[in-house]
């Protein structure tokens, strides 16, 4: 077997090089951390939910016009991605007040936007992922102003799509976070959406009960969080139901025989 080379470990996923150049593959862990990972436990099977439902939803936003980094699901718990240099920027956008917001501005949790509001945040695990301006931004050369142009853009086109496909099936989509990279293409360069899309990084609500469906569960002790995952999974219709035999829930979609 061929030994490959890690290039990083992160909370939730393992990069390794990939077998071009250009290229890298991304490991998805059952690994689930909250509060700057004051809080971690492993959850069997998190890491195959948050590859499929990453895959379904990165190949619907290249479908419309959103560059990623992503190239095709390798198995279930991998992908092959392109190699970006990431901004060190976390893009937040904001739909219903929940999380930080509400402790910052003293809003009510659950309180309707006047609009759709976008955040940054510094990634740096030592200082906590601060929000940060765009003053900050350009100040410390983490991106230009045209860099911040395109990525705000670009979120609020993912916004835009996303409300309208988890809406189609029941979920309210409340915030998420989006990362970027810079892609280089001999003297050109792009911004592209990289990371993932998945429950980790989106906070979903059912539209009729007000479940939670999300990471959520974890930080709030709230339990069953692969199968929150897995529900969020089964609408979007990563999931089908299975016909083997002694098999009473959905399975894996796999295209690959995996």
């Amino acid at each position: 077997m061929v030994r490959r080379k890690q290039i990083y470990e992160g909370k939730a996923k393992i990069l390794f090089e990939g077998p071009e150049p250009g290229t890298i593959i991304q490991y998805f862990k059952d690994d689930a951390t909250a509060f700057n990972n004051k809080k971690h436990d492993v959850l069997e099977g998190k890491g195959v939910l948050n590859n499929r439902i990453s895959e379904f939803i990165m190949l619907g936003l290249e479908r419309i016009g959103i560059p990623t980094h992503f190239i095709k699901r390798l198995n279930m718990r991998e992908q092959l991605v392109r190699h970006v240099e990431i901004v060190p920027l976390e893009v937040v956008v904001r739909n219903v007040a929940a999380g930080q917001i509400c402790k910052r501005l003293g809003l009510e949790n659950g309180t309707v936007l006047p609009r759709s509001i976008i955040e940054f945040y510094y990634k740096n695990d030592d200082l906590g992922d601060p929000i940060v301006s765009e003053e900050h931004i350009t100040a410390f050369n983490w991106a230009n102003p045209q860099e911040i142009d395109d990525m705000m853009a670009m979120a609020l086109r993912i916004n835009d799509y996303l409300s309208g496909m988890f809406g189609a099936v029941g979920i309210k989509l409340i915030d998420f976070k989006v990362e970027f990279g810079r892609q280089y293409e001999g003297e050109m360069m792009r911004l592209i959406l990289a990371d993932e899309i998945s429950p980790d990084c989106c906070r979903l609500h059912d539209m009729e009960t007000g479940e939670i469906m999300d990471k959520d569960r974890f930080r709030q002790d709230l339990g069953k969080v692969t199968d929150a995952y897995r529900e969020v999974a089964r609408r979007l219709g990563v999931f089908r139901e299975s016909e083997n035999s002694g098999q009473s829930g959905p399975v894996l979609v796999s295209d690959n025989g995996e």
